[in-house]
């Protein structure tokens, strides 16, 4: 039997179906999914196989089909799926299609690597606001941004209408400075500070330590120049 993919207007307007909850994995292989995607459109094709858009998003067709099916998507056999369709369904089950408004807190090196990246605001993604606490720092440029003052960030994320907040602090300042952000209402917090942060149930924290992740490399790297572990 041949499933096939919901035309744009059974999932548009008043007709369209409630989204299943999808599981975490299932969203982090969501971003692989729109990269590729955004990438063919790039590209100009129309349509893609199951087979191919898992191969280019490193994943197997079953999972890729899978993940899809959490969106309301299912292709139709032999055709494959319509790209900008799904680029579009895919960007909408990730919030995408918000208005999203970042601030980054800290300006050093890392702080202002995140600001000149020029990658968020193609992705939905707009950095509004980066702060410090240092005096030789405040009132600097970083990109088209001028670095506020730290004292000031309650009112600053209020007036920018912040909704997103990225900590690139160290770990003795983050965990004062991520109380001040949820007290200011924000409830997205992504930090790189090398500390496990609390936060209330009803804040969503995502932590990236570069540190852990190298470690795991190395455990693998080794295991690989080990003549007959695998990898």
């Amino acid at each position: 039997m041949t499933a096939l993919e919901p035309s744009a207007d059974a999932l548009s307007g008043d007709n369209e179906p409630a989204a299943k909850q999808i599981p975490p994995a299932a969203v982090a292989r969501m971003t692989l999914y729109l990269r590729a995607l955004n990438s063919l459109l790039a590209e100009g094709v129309e349509r893609v196989s199951s087979e191919a858009l898992a191969e280019a998003s490193g994943v197997s067709s079953s999972t890729l089909r899978k993940d899809l099916s959490y969106v309301g998507s299912y292709g139709t056999r032999g055709v494959g799926y319509e790209v900008q369709y799904l680029s579009r369904h895919i960007a909408a089950a990730l919030g995408l299609t918000h208005d999203w408004k970042v601030a980054i807190v800290g300006a050093g090196n890392l702080g202002k690597a995140l600001a000149r990246y020029g990658g968020f605001e193609s992705r939905g993604f707009d950095v509004v606001a980066i702060f410090d606490a240092d005096p030789m720092v405040i009132g600097n440029e970083v990109g088209w941004l001028r670095v506020s003052d730290s004292a000031e960030l309650e009112r600053v994320l209020e007036r920018t209408h912040t909704n997103m907040v990225v900590l690139a602090l160290p770990a003795t300042v983050a965990q004062a400075v991520c109380d001040r952000v949820i007290s200011a209402g924000i409830r997205s917090i992504l930090s790189f500070a090398p500390v496990l942060l609390q936060v209330p149930p009803h804040v969503n924290l995502r932590k990236v330590d570069m540190a852990t992740e190298l470690q795991i490399l190395a455990y693998h790297a080794q295991r690989a120049q080990t003549p007959g572990q695998a990898v």
